[in-house]
């Protein structure tokens, strides 16, 4: 069982640099490119494994077609965990449409629980309101 977060009064949002990938998931924004660079630096604190691809919603409505053909699927995707045990793709969801349309089963994430993802919100109004979604999910 996860346990219930407290809010750092002192966090600071990650800065999202010219140039950096963010990815809106309602009011919490990410930082895609500071979560790569953790990632590459510490990549034995990251989760990596296989995943169904039939797991994960179908038919983004951000799928830019012409960059289809140009998509490599053995770079691996990044999963959020948003709520307790619940992950969401927050980054490949090209990979992913095209791993679906290809007939691919099973494709490589990076699983990134919720004390590894917060630090890249890019607000401090979106993490503690992200602090207390996650608490209100503990409760149910």
């Amino acid at each position: 069982m996860r346990k219930i977060l407290k809010a750092d009064k002192d966090f600071t949002p990650c800065p999202a640099d010219i140039g950096d990938e963010l990815y809106p998931n309602g009011i919490f924004e990410f930082n895609i490119s500071k979560i790569l660079e953790y990632i590459h630096k510490d990549p034995a604190g990251i989760t990596l494994e296989e995943v169904a691809v039939s797991d994960f919603f179908r038919g983004f409505s951000s799928i830019n077609e012409s960059h289809m053909d140009s998509v490599e699927l053995s770079m691996p995707v990044i999963l959020a965990e948003i709520s307790p045990e619940q992950y969401n793709l927050i980054d490949g969801h090209h990979r992913m449409e095209k791993a679906r349309r290809t007939g691919v089963k099973s494709i490589l994430a990076y699983k990134l629980n919720v004390e590894q993802h917060m630090k890249f919100l890019t607000s401090k109004k979106a993490y503690l309101i992200y602090v207390e979604y996650w608490n209100s999910k503990l409760k149910k």
